[in-house]
């Protein structure tokens, strides 16, 4: 039998579809973000071991400058945190050191080596 074009009935639950068991709603929304984006991943480089968090649309609420491209990352733009893994002065000061990268800018980065 051929779908329909109408749209589904609605309840008044703001606007979800009846039956829709997989809705997304208000509550959800964190829990559903920081399953996705919110755990901080380890990555190995030449210039040290980092802490990457990605840092999704919704939560991107301040303009921060990308040191990889010295452009402002707009509010509602997806991009990552980094901070060092192995911080010479402990894992506080490397917090306090964290930067906002895009995503592009960071993958492309350039490591500078000491001879």
């Amino acid at each position: 039998m051929p779908r329909s074009n109408r749209p589904r009935r609605r309840n008044g639950t703001g606007g979800k579809a009846t039956g829709n068991k997989w809705a997304r709603t208000a509550e959800q929304g964190p829990e559903l973000d920081r399953a996705r984006f919110g755990l901080a991943e380890r990555q190995s480089a030449p210039d040290g071991e980092w802490n990457i968090r990605r840092i999704s649309p919704a939560r991107a609420a301040k303009d921060y400058t990308c040191p990889g491209c010295s452009l402002v990352i707009r509010p509602g733009v997806e991009h990552l945190v980094a901070w060092r893994e192995d911080s010479l002065f402990g894992a506080d000061a490397a917090l306090a050191e964290r930067r906002h990268w895009h995503q592009h800018c960071w993958n492309t980065r350039s490591y500078r080596y000491r001879a």
